[in-house]
């Protein structure tokens, strides 16, 4: 039985969001990184279907769930990656140290990160 990640094709959309370029192209540092918030929001406003059907809100404090779709993304993409189901995408950490918040404004609603005092925040993007 497939999980609902694999009928989705969650690898392959998650790699077309991340397919984003640097404001610098040319720069050696690379692709960006994106976090699981820019991740939930690109893939709510690019695969609504799939987001409805997902049935998690995007994130954030204040949401009252704990389970969200950044979450969800986070955790996958981990697995994916640690088992080597995913060989195109890297994830790295933000250190939080001295963070308190980072904000996402999505079509006028701001969503604010909600794991900043207690973890790092994980980001991924394409190799």
């Amino acid at each position: 039985m497939m999980s609902q990640w694999d009928d989705l094709q969650m690898d392959t959309k998650i790699g077309q969001i991340l397919n984003v370029q640097s404001h610098d192209p040319d720069h050696h540092f690379g692709r960006p990184f994106l976090t699981p918030y820019q991740i939930a929001i690109s893939f709510q406003q690019h695969y609504p279907e799939d987001f409805q059907a997902i049935g998690k809100p995007v994130g954030g404090r204040g949401t009252g769930q704990q389970d969200s779709l950044a979450q969800y993304i986070a955790l996958e993409l981990s697995r994916h990656i640690q088992n080597r189901r995913i060989t195109n995408i890297e994830g790295r950490f933000l250190h939080r140290a001295n963070l308190h918040t980072l904000q996402y404004e999505v079509e006028g609603q701001i969503i604010e990160s909600s794991t900043m005092q207690a973890c790092d925040l994980s980001m991924f993007r394409l190799v």
